[in-house]
């Protein structure tokens, strides 16, 4: 059975969605070890006063636009799990240009948009528990329709792309839990 949950930090309000997975968290306190978080909202439409948004963009469940100049899809960052069910996902928003976002969005519905080369994005959320992720670069690989994008990021030493490249453990997706648990 999969579960949500809504949670609010000073920064961004992200929502987890999960396998029920309950273990007890060095607090003392039980918590579920959720298999995906998702940023609702790019840092850029977090950041702007809420009295201001509706007029200087839109915010949708996949594509976010601000200021005509900004703009946004959601994706999936997967890391494989090595010793569980997964993968285990950020969703994130990553920004791209205005070409390929309108090519994305003149595909979002064409079952031919999986054959679209994968595109350049900036990531534009802060994921807790990492060095700063906002505007790690990106590669968004369009996926069949109802599918997120997948979110390659770009190999280097970043922790993020570290575990995207070689995976964690169930042991990583509780140390998560706790992070995000904290954050918030």
């Amino acid at each position: 059975m999969y579960t949500a949950s809504v949670f609010q930090s000073k920064a961004a309000k992200y929502t987890a969605w999960s396998m029920a997975s309950v273990f007890q968290c060095s607090c003392g306190e039980t918590l579920e070890a959720f298999l995906a978080w998702h940023f609702d909202a790019p840092a850029p439409w977090a950041s702007l006063p809420e009295n201001e948004r509706k007029n200087r963009g839109l915010l949708g469940a996949d594509q976010c636009i601000v200021d005509d100049q900004q703009f946004f899809i959601r994706g999936l960052v997967e890391i494989p799990v090595a010793d569980g069910d997964g993968p285990f996902a950020w969703g994130v928003w990553v920004s791209l240009s205005k070409a390929n976002f309108d090519r994305t969005s003149d595909l979002w519905n064409d079952p031919m948009r999986v054959n679209e080369p994968a595109c350049f994005g900036w990531l534009c959320n802060s994921i807790p528990g990492y060095p700063e992720t906002l505007n790690l670069r990106t590669m968004v690989h369009s996926r069949p329709v109802g599918v997120r994008p997948y979110i390659e990021i770009e190999p280097g030493d970043h922790p993020l792309a570290l575990e995207q490249r070689n995976g964690i453990t169930l042991d990583r997706i509780r140390a998560i839990a706790e992070q995000m648990h904290h954050h918030r």
